[in-house]
């Protein structure tokens, strides 16, 4: 893993200074403090910054082809190289590295754009073809790692993270009021938008060409295969099993290539158990992993996670993330994430990959993604049973499965009639193609009540759902309804958030990779066709997946309840009756920066300090808001542009006609 910058200038625009695209570099260190370098030519400049993880010593970027034409900066891990480079060195071609970078140019030699449906990875490129005179961006199929872009004032500037592109002096730095909207509506801005006005985000599975000319094309190459019944395997459950299973070992072993140690996260949970286990079972008995333990029990998987290390036989090393560190370090996670959270949930994962590199690893295996794929989340669930009760709407049996679902909110017989109109909501209407996520959705919408008087006239009358509502594929009516869920959470929560704020960007916060075997591309384009029968059996999520683990894992952990990973909000960011409010938080600042109505913030935060437990929605707004005004203080009001220490680079090419004294 790495980070990249750059930039294209266009015909008759100056190429920004040697030293703009140093500290674009120099900003993503943290991404890659191993190495760093650059190419220059007239009208182009890449620029790298390494995380070295093979081939230690000879992989420094940028790196050319034989014949010095094409030259790549890359932030990714392609886990099939070894294969395509024994292909392409049939071929002809001569690497004088053994990097995957090196592969993914001469394949891109060979075949274009069309090079990108070869690659088994995670991936943000950039290319630079010097005979063709064009700049070529690609980012891997489900969005794990980022690119950033902005088209203005004559150029494309291009960067891992965003404020790389704000050591250009001239980058306007505004919040979007239309992305703020899509964040207190969808959890993240919709694929393609960032937070930040005019700053723009390549979508998962698609790529960019430009040229010195001007002409900027996106084009997208993969998108989940989601289909009707009538196209689902008709395989047998036993088929299905074997099969899987045989993706998933091997989605594990390639994952394992490196030249520095793999870890392992292990929470105690289904699918973090699961891929830990086959590396113990096939690859690796002296594996290290790593958990988090939350001080309160609530939140705790403790006794699972010490079950697991037990029986798998690892060397554990757990944190322990009290209230107090996530709230210490709640500040800097938004600088990572770039983006308003709505949960504390990166924090502990910050803390974590922090730890992970302090005890000399550079790459860890996650369990993420498996319910998305595999159909593990309650909103699946629940999604299937509103449907259930709606064929019978007044049935007052039906509406009981709720309960099933979620036994703690229904704890209280008091909220049972409540909690029960709560999810009727738009019952009915089935045709709907947000019904999966209509009631979250609605709950979400509610914290933008906090909204200033500014902030609502500068949104209008802007409708978040009626551009997704268009973005949808052109199939997407004749899908189960499982399918459409799974695509909405894939489409938008996993890319946006799931592998971004509590992902890539709290990883590679310090220097850690992490690797996600079940999404590999072959595992999601097989279970897109699997049909939801196999996925959710009655209410049992992750039927199939349970069952090719079923071998490998501990009853216990077979049988437990989905536990959603998530951190204390109030008790950490407003901690005790007499903690001193966060300053972002005061009504000062909440009028200088003019996003949300000081008094309504105000109000929120006594009735927090004031219960025992806030509300779901309460302490979302909370994190929102607070949030939202850290990052506006943090890349607008106080933004610290680069200019530190002089970049060197390990590596500098020039190749300007004109190199100035």
């Amino acid at each position: 893993m790495c980070g990249i910058a750059g930039y294209l200038c266009f015909e008759g625009r100056v190429a920004p200074s040697v030293d703009v695209l140093g500290d674009m570099v120099s900003s993503l260190r943290h991404r890659g403090p191993d190495a760093s370098g650059v190419y220059l030519d007239d009208s182009v400049g890449l620029g790298h910054s390494r995380l070295s993880i093979v081939d230690l010593a000879g992989g420094d970027q940028p790196i050319h082809n034989e014949d010095e034409s094409l030259w790549i900066v890359y932030n990714g891990e392609i886990f099939n190289y070894p294969e395509l480079q024994k292909e392409l060195a049939a071929r002809g071609h001569r690497f004088y590295t053994s990097t995957d970078t090196e592969v993914i140019l001469h394949l891109y030699e060979e075949e274009g754009a069309a090079c990108l449906s070869r690659l088994n990875g995670q991936f943000a490129l950039a290319i630079w073809d010097n005979r063709a005179r064009s700049l070529f961006l690609a980012r891997d199929r489900m969005g794990i790692r980022p690119l950033h872009y902005i088209v203005e004032k004559g150029r494309l500037l291009f960067a891992s993270e965003i404020k790389a592109l704000f050591q250009a002096d001239d980058v306007p730095r505004r919040l979007d009021p239309v992305a703020l909207d899509q964040v207190f509506t969808f959890w993240s801005p919709l694929p393609g938008r960032t937070i930040f006005q005019a700053v723009q985000e390549l979508p998962p599975g698609h790529y960019l060409v430009a040229t010195p000319e001007g002409g900027v094309s996106i084009r997208q190459y993969w998108d989940v295969p989601f289909g009707p019944p009538g196209e689902q395997s008709a395989w047998e459950p036993e088929e299905l099993r074997e099969h899987v299973r045989e993706l998933l070992i091997d989605a594990v072993r390639i994952r394992l290539r490196a030249d520095v140690p793999v870890g392992s996260y292990l929470s105690g949970g289904l699918d973090s158990s699961g891929v830990t286990a086959i590396v113990k079972r096939h690859f690796n008995n002296r594996l290290r992993t790593f958990g988090i333990r939350f001080e309160e029990p609530r939140f705790d998987e403790s006794r699972f996670q010490d079950g697991m290390v037990s029986f798998l036989g690892t060397e554990h090393t757990a944190i322990r993330a009290t209230n107090e560190e996530i709230g210490k370090a709640f500040r800097d996670v938004i600088r990572h994430v770039e983006k308003p959270i709505l949960r504390t949930a990166p924090v502990p994962l910050y803390l974590l990959s922090d730890t992970v590199r302090r005890n000399g690893f550079k790459v860890v295996l996650t369990g993420e993604g498996a319910d998305e794929v595999f159909g593990g989340y309650d909103i699946f669930r629940e999604t299937l049973v509103r449907r259930f009760w709606a064929r019978q709407p007044s049935s007052r049996l039906r509406p009981r499965l709720i309960r099933k679902l979620y036994p703690d909110i229904f704890r209280d017989p008091r909220l049972g009639a409540t909690l029960q109109a709560f999810f009727g909501v738009g019952l009915q209407n089935t045709g709907d193609p947000f019904y999966s996520h209509r009631i979250r959705w609605e709950n979400t919408k509610r914290i933008k009540t906090f909204f200033s008087e500014d902030l609502r006239g500068a949104i209008g009358d802007y409708s978040g759902e009626d551009e997704l509502r268009a973005r949808l594929p052109g199939s997407f009516a004749s899908w189960d309804p499982l399918s459409k869920a799974q695509y909405l959470e894939m489409a938008l929560f996993l890319s946006n958030y799931l592998l971004s704020s509590q992902g890539d960007r709290v990883a590679m916060a310090h220097s850690v990779e992490i690797r996600l075997p079940f999404l590999d591309y072959r595992i999601v384009e097989f279970m897109a066709r699997v049909p939801p029968r196999w996925k959710i059996r009655g209410l049992r999520e992750k039927y199939l997946l349970k069952r090719v683990l079923h071998d490998l894992l501990p009853a216990p952990i077979l049988r437990r309840p989905k536990h959603p990973y998530r951190a204390p909000i109030g008790q950490s960011l407003l901690p005790g009756n007499g903690a001193d409010l966060p300053e972002a938080l005061t009504g000062d600042a909440l009028k200088r920066e003019g996003l949300f109505d000081a008094a309504k913030v105000g109000r929120l935060i006594r009735k927090i300090r004031t219960v025992p437990e806030p509300s779901e929605v309460d302490a979302m707004a909370l994190a929102g808001i607070l949030s939202s005004q850290l990052l506006h203080e943090q890349f607008v009001s106080r933004f610290p542009a680069g200019r530190g220490a002089p970049f060197v680079p390990t590596v500098f090419v020039d190749r300007r006609s004109i190199v100035p004294k």
